[in-house]
């Protein structure tokens, strides 16, 4: 299955694949000629270690890479009164009687616990697309529905400086 990311997302992996590629790996690979030239191999603590490093960040450059190649690029844009990607909604659960503020994100961003949830979530899921004042029905995975009223969107766009969730 194929992330979905916005262009900025698109453009912050680019980043990341470079700044990885340029400034990073040199620096790896020396950190790793000069370990290795330290002598016996056998028992060289910083000679693993840097190896370890470098082969973690040539991982993490192919994990993104994969990602860019898989990607379904998709819209940020929608009306005023409605709910759409980047947007920042305050959710009114009746259940709980409260009140909720979630930025809607991709999935490679959603933090829940940042406040940030992702479009393919459930919930992401049954608000995308909703007008103010709605009142949706989630059905999550367990089974175990709930509704949510839609009491506030602004439009955050993709202004904001975010980093892309690390694996």
């Amino acid at each position: 299955m194929s992330e979905e990311l916005t262009k900025e997302d698109v453009r912050k992996i680019e980043a990341e694949i470079l700044k990885r590629k340029l400034e990073l790996r040199p620096n790896l690979i020396e950190a790793v000629k000069e370990a290795r030239a330290q002598g016996d191999l056998s028992e060289n603590f910083e000679y693993y270690a840097a190896k370890r490093e470098k082969n973690q960040n040539e991982s993490r450059i192919r994990y993104l890479e994969r990602i860019l190649k898989f990607a379904k690029v998709i819209s940020t844009e929608s009306k005023a009164d409605e709910v759409g990607m980047n947007d920042t909604v305050t959710l009114y659960f009746p259940e709980e009687e409260e009140e909720e503020v979630y930025r809607i994100v991709t999935s490679i961003r959603g933090q829940s616990l940042e406040g940030k949830i992702s479009n393919i979530s459930p919930l992401g899921k049954a608000i995308i697309g909703k007008k103010l004042g709605q009142r949706v029905e989630v059905l999550p995975e367990n089974g175990i529905s709930y509704s949510v009223e839609i009491r506030k969107i602004e439009k955050t766009g993709e202004k904001e400086e975010e980093s892309i969730r690390k694996f």
